[in-house]
């Protein structure tokens, strides 16, 4: 299929190269709309007890939630002050019917000292409003709230907002422009270094071509996708960074095979099939198990977390059409001009460059005939990634000990976890949203207090609705509980606490809260607000997380199935992804919730981290783990079918593409590490976790532990039942295309033969 599909691409070159200049036209215009269509926020689980105490409280009470906190200061005078008093007063007349439905001051008659002194700083300079915004929905308030943002400013008074609806927005627009700036940085940086890989201009650019036509097209099926469901800032964030990082990397292997059949045979229509059978076969399923890791997210009730499955998964779609079809056809008009503007200084014969690689390259084959039982001088064996290859497999042991004990100290930190929720702190200390909040906190006399919202639903009498806030308000934790307001069947009661939402003492008070016996007369109470929320998104992941990462693992143990023809190797590769991702987390947890990261990348520890993004990391981190493996082990099998010698094809698999993956490691490091360096809290785990993934994966992994394990199990790599043989010689997907039939057919007998 994909010999065809190469040299349907050569043959229909022009057509596909002139629709797809017509699609990057459409793509420009209309998929960069998506950017005014995409939503803020998704955290919640719309089907927990949090979403369901807010969902009746408004239809049966109405909406009274403080969506924006409005905060003004000045330093100079005090609120009795007319000037400050007038200020005041313009701001509440200016604003609009239409978007806000209540708003209070410490002005407004009717209110009681106390509520007016809560509305004051203590050092009587600073107030604030509590404005409830107008909209069915989230989307709609935050419309609200972005209509009334000139409105609600001052020319006097030093005016920052804070409250649900200008956090989500800050986040929101602080991870757009922060994106947007580390793809400014990293896109010189990746030519750059595609040079160095390379050796030439023209070569370098066709994975940056596959990375912009992959991210136009994402963006344009996520805009279509907006009309049928709604599609998160976040997910174009994750689409625009992953699928630039991918198609590089997708770009980068076939280019490289292209380059090594044009100097094979010299001829651009042959090369072409055979690039498409060997590596285009790789890459496809390459992708095809990153989606599925990505479709493990659709497992998450969070709007968010389905939002960003299916981007990942649009993403790399595209990522696999253009490294499949149009870099074929792209290379195909090129042909032998791949390897044109060649810059001598980045590695030409006669550089400084070429000329160590030159010396290296005779050195270690001078070594590896020089040392019997440390290398091989048969073709393909020799060279620094052999030499490293046999160097474990003539310790398999010591390495596996060594590494896996390096791997596990990683992973400690796990045990160590604490988990909490997105909100002000992950912004930069500089952001209004952060800044109002925390002046909330500070200064004024309720601060620091949040509280839970009990909708108790039934008929139930006066004096039990007070019995219950007052056994409610008499719970550990709680600072008191009031009934706030009642209707026919429900009554709205608020426990008050103080601390963050996500403190271990919060977290215990709504348990306890729900926990607690119903009044009489009571049908149903619902606990919700910030702090029930966010236990219910974490209860929401953890009950999620055992079914995704079931269908991953066994999905991906199919598809490496056939990839290998191979029971063994599946599984090993499964459980070697896992204790890399373990060494990952425990590293992100070490250096971002105990904050040992924190002077080197510039943020304050929060001291727990959004389950969010360690979800987020494990799944993107474990597709591009499994990515790897197939480059590596596809290599190594294409290898073992031609000889059935298991050292010498890990040595030579390890050759071919140890320098490969490594660029590829190299500059999709280099795509993250602009998340890392984002001003967010959040893309900074992100980043700086994806980095460590991929750093470990292409080193210990890779590089260590697959030789070790390999030279280990020895001929049980290459197990296969023979009720199996007959199947994957039917779905087979291993690169073995362009081995001869005779030679191929022994070699699989000796693949597939039972060890012992």
């Amino acid at each position: 299929m994909f010999t065809a599909l190469g040299r349907l691409a050569y043959r229909g070159r022009v057509w596909v190269l002139l629709l797809t200049g017509a699609f990057v036209v459409f793509a420009g215009v209309w998929g960069t709309g998506l950017f005014s269509a995409v939503t803020d926020g998704g955290f919640e689980d719309p089907g927990a007890e949090s979403a369901r105490a807010a969902e009746v409280l408004q239809e049966e009470l109405g909406r009274d939630d403080v969506d924006v906190v409005a905060v003004y200061r000045d330093d100079d005078v005090e609120v009795d002050d007319p000037t400050f008093a007038r200020a005041i007063g313009d701001v509440v007349d200016r604003l609009p019917d239409e978007h806000v439905k209540s708003a209070t001051t410490y002005l407004d008659e009717g209110l009681t000292d106390m509520q007016r002194g809560a509305l004051v700083s203590e050092d009587r300079h600073a107030t604030y409003i509590p404005l409830t915004l107008n909209g069915a929905d989230k989307a709609e308030r935050m419309e609200s709230y972005h209509a009334i943002v000139d409105d609600i400013d001052s020319d006097v008074l030093d005016a920052r907002f804070g409250g649900p609806l200008p956090i989500e927005a800050e986040i929101s627009e602080q991870a757009e422009s922060d994106i947007i700036r580390a793809e400014l940085f990293s896109l010189p940086v990746l030519l750059l270094l595609l040079v160095v890989i390379f050796g030439g201009l023209v070569a370098a650019l066709m994975p940056l071509a596959v990375g912009g036509l992959a991210i136009l097209g994402s963006l344009t099926l996520l805009r279509a996708l907006t009309y049928v469901t709604d599609i998160s800032v976040f997910a174009v964030n994750v689409a625009t960074i992953l699928g630039l990082g991918l198609a590089i990397d997708y770009g980068l292997f076939m280019v490289s095979r292209f380059r090594e059949e044009m100097k094979r045979s010299g001829n651009t229509a042959a090369a072409i099939p055979t690039t498409l059978a060997t590596a285009g076969r790789t890459v496809a399923f390459s992708g095809v198990t990153v989606m599925i890791a990505f479709a493990g997210l659709l497992f998450f009730p969070q709007p968010i977390m389905r939002s960003i499955g299916i981007g990942g998964i649009a993403v790399v779609l595209f990522d696999l059409v253009a490294a499949l079809i149009v870099l074929p056809a792209l290379l195909a008009v090129i042909g032998r001009r791949v390897d044109a503007l060649r810059l001598p200084s980045f590695g030409g014969q006669g550089s400084l460059l070429g000329s160590l690689t030159a010396r290296w390259r005779s050195r270690s084959e001078r070594d590896a005939s020089a040392r019997p039982g440390e290398g091989d001088s048969r073709p393909g064996a020799t060279g620094a990634w052999s030499r490293l290859a046999y160097s474990v497999m003539r310790r398999p042991t010591l390495y596996l000990l060594v590494v896996g004990a390096v791997l596990v100290a990683f992973a400690s930190s796990l045990m160590s976890l604490h988990i909490g929720s997105t909100d002000q702190r992950y912004l930069p200390d500089t952001s209004d949203s952060r800044i109002a909040t925390e002046m909330l906190s500070d200064d004024f006399p309720g601060g620091g207090f949040g509280s839970l919202d009990v909708a108790v639903v039934g008929d139930v009498a006066a004096d039990d609705l007070d019995a219950f806030a007052a056994e409610l308000g008499d719970l550990d934790g709680a600072e008191g509980a009031a009934l706030v307001r009642a209707g026919d069947d429900v009554a709205h009661l608020t426990v008050s606490y103080e601390g963050e939402t996500d403190d271990p003492g919060t977290a215990d008070l709504v348990r306890d809260v729900r926990a607690a016996e119903i009044p009489q007369g009571a049908d149903e109470v619902l606990v919700g607000g910030a702090a029930p929320m966010q236990i219910d998104n974490v209860d929401a992941i953890v009950d999620a997380v055992p079914y995704t990462l079931l269908f991953v693992s066994l999905s991906t143990l199919v598809l490496l199935f056939m990839a290998f023809g191979s029971v063994v190797l599946p599984i090993k590769a499964v459980l070697m992804g896992f204790l890399s991702l373990g060494a990952s987390l425990g590293v992100v947890i070490w250096g971002f919730q105990e904050g040992h990261l924190a002077g080197l990348l510039g943020f304050e520890a929060v001291g727990t981290i959004d389950p969010t993004y360690l979800v987020l990391i494990i799944i993107i981190a474990f597709g591009l783990a499994m990515d790897y493996e197939l480059f590596l082990l596809s290599r190594v099998r294409e290898e073992y079918l031609l000889t059935g010698d298991n050292s010498h094809s890990v040595a030579v698999g390890l050759q071919r593409t140890g320098q490969i993956i490594t660029s590829a490691a190299l500059l999709l490091v280099v795509v993250l590490a602009g998340m890392g360096v984002s001003g967010l809290l959040s893309l900074k785990i992100m980043g700086i976790g994806l980095v460590v993934a991929v750093v470990i994966d292409a080193t210990l992994v890779r590089a260590l532990l697959v030789p070790a394990t390999m030279r280990l199990l020895g001929s049980a790599n290459w197990w296969l039942p023979r009720p199996l043989r007959w199947l994957h010689d039917r779905i087979g997907i291993s690169e073995s295309e362009e081995v001869p039939e005779a030679e191929s057919e022994g070699a699989r007998e000796r693949a597939t033969a039972p060890v012992g």
